[in-house]
């Protein structure tokens, strides 16, 4: 069914919804009636509010340019001040050392769920490209998972199937930001937030609950407590909805983007019974600070391999969160190991592992309660060191002085070169994790290590940032739209001689335009998954023709 519009039959389905994409088989496991209502409900109750919210986006951006240093809100200081805490955690969400988390192809979730991590995250968001066929894919994958049904045979004939003790299941659905312009209500597309959300805790709260579990997420990309209030009310609403008591739903809230730090109390005091931890996001995190410098000449980022945790505006943003989740008694979640193994070359492979091991001890000791990584490799790694360093399921109750962490700290410019391998480093991310999107894969691995939309967005806006403000190499070289432009078009090059078919070869070349349009535009554009979405279907879709 193409661009159809749904009418009541019989009182079953909604009217005023439709379809701008295909019905592909299986889709109306998930596209029932009774699921497209409840999206509409969700649609007409909270689509106003959505709106309103990424209206008012912008204030800090606009603080900044005013020469004001931001502040914790004084309108929330009670809620700073006062002492409470959140309910404690569901019992499967006590331990949390090891998350693994990545797209929702059939392999990946049953890998994951496999792989020996306490979590799986399954994500909508950053790893996964948003073609209505690999989202309604991925709808159907969880639902199988849910219910221990799902395997996969390769084109080899190797059988995946799930093990006896799978990691416990949360999924991440794409921000507030977001549209899904596959599905409308009464001629609006649906936010992309609440169709990810709405299918699954629709088709699989239940479950969940029978099982044991529960309903559980992450909410990214959100920088106001207005967005996590706005969350708590569809958690609300979506409960009482399908007759589940308050709190059923836990949440973690990703504080990934610079004006959210300020607001880490009031992130869980909004998710209330609903929240269960607050994550450091910190690619986006970084993104984000330098989102919201862009019109700063004076706040050019050095190259992104500088930009490690030990920095002290990152290490302030760190030690903040850990304090605040452990003061509410939530989970204070590290950050992602981004490396992958290096085959062929144990010497390189043991570097990387090393750096893995490494952050993770890092972690652990400044207080976090668990971390995350990326492939099924590293899960061991990571278990390693969380249960040599915390014997425990946590460490919350672990007693650790409060410091005086400040806006200074906070909003510190890191200094650094920034250099020509800085340049090209950041055209190759950007240029390959693009060309890949538009293929439909959202998690990219790119020279050792696996790249999603967060690390894409940190490339293409350091480019834009050193353009835009006269950025200069070590040797008095300009970093300029011509220096850009050759390492775009060196990777578009390389990218067509490693798959010279003209699928491939088109993608490449538009991703190289899309990034060159994106680095030389008057303004930083707020997300490149927004940009190129309209092109997402037709390009990805291109090999399949």
């Amino acid at each position: 069914m193409h661009g159809a519009i749904l009418r009541r039959s019989n009182g079953a389905t909604e009217e005023g919804v439709g379809f701008a994409g295909s019905r592909e088989p299986r889709s109306s496991e998930v596209l029932s009636p009774a699921a497209l209502n409840f999206l509409a409900r969700l649609h007409r109750r909270f689509e106003p509010r959505r709106r309103q919210a990424l209206q008012q986006r912008g204030e800090f951006r606009t603080q900044l340019n005013s020469g004001a240093v931001p502040d914790f809100p004084a309108e929330t200081r009670g809620i700073r001040r006062s002492e409470w805490r959140i309910p404690n955690p569901p019992s499967d969400l006590r331990d949390r050392r090891v998350e693994i988390t990545g797209p929702v192809d059939r392999k990946m979730i049953i890998n994951a769920l496999n792989s020996g991590a306490s979590v799986y995250m399954a994500d909508f968001e950053d790893s996964h490209a948003p073609t209505w066929e690999s989202t309604l894919a991925g709808q159907i994958n969880l639902h199988d998972a849910v219910r221990r049904k799902i395997s996969f045979t390769s084109p080899e004939g190797r059988l995946y199937e799930l093990g006896p003790r799978p990691a416990t299941l949360m999924v991440r659905p794409r921000g507030w930001h977001l549209a899904e312009r596959h599905l409308t209500v009464d001629g609006v597309a649906i936010s992309a937030s609440l169709f990810d959300f709405g299918l699954f805790f629709f088709h699989n709260a239940r479950a969940l609950i029978d099982r044991g579990s529960g309903p559980y997420f992450y909410v990214p990309k959100m920088e106001h407590y207005r967005e996590a209030r706005l969350w708590n009310d569809v958690f609300r609403f979506s409960e009482d909805s399908l007759g589940l008591p308050p709190g059923t739903i836990r949440t973690t809230a990703l504080i990934e983007t610079l004006p959210a730090v300020f607001q880490m109390d009031e992130f869980l005091w909004e998710l209330r019974e609903h929240s269960v931890g607050l994550n450091c996001g910190r690619w986006d995190y970084l993104f984000s600070f330098i989102k919201q410098y862009c019109d700063d000449a004076s706040a050019r980022f050095p190259d992104r391999a500088l930009l490690t945790m030990d920095r002290p505006f990152l290490t302030a943003y760190s030690r903040l969160l850990i304090e605040t989740c452990h003061r509410r008694g939530a989970h204070a979640m590290g950050g992602m190991a981004a490396q992958i193994p290096i085959k062929g070359d144990p010497r390189e492979n043991e570097a990387a592992m090393a750096k893995v091991v490494e952050d993770k001890r890092r972690e652990v000791r400044a207080g976090h309660d668990g971390t995350w990584v990326a492939h099924p490799a590293l899960v061991p790694v990571a278990r390693e060191v969380f249960d040599r360093e915390m014997p425990t399921a946590n460490q919350i109750d672990r007693a650790r002085g409060a410091s005086e962490i400040g806006p200074g700290q906070l909003l510190e410019i890191p200094q650094g070169p920034i250099t020509s391998e800085g340049v090209r480093r950041n055209a190759r991310v950007a240029v390959r994790y693009l060309a890949a999107w538009l293929a439909g894969n959202g998690c990219v691995p790119i020279d050792h290590l696996m790249e999603d939309a967060a690390t894409a967005e940190i490339a293409r806006s350091q480019l834009w940032q050193w353009v835009h403000h006269a950025a200069e190499l070590p040797d008095g070289r300009p970093v300029d739209a011509a220096l850009v432009r050759s390492q775009i078009a060196r990777e578009v090059e390389t990218l067509g001689t490693e798959d010279p078919g003209p699928a491939a070869r088109a993608r490449a070349h538009r991703a190289g335009e899309l990034i060159d349009e994106l680095v030389v535009r008057p303004e930083l554009a707020e997300f490149i998954t927004q940009y190129a979405y309209a092109e997402l279907d037709h390009t990805s879709g291109e090999d399949r023709a």
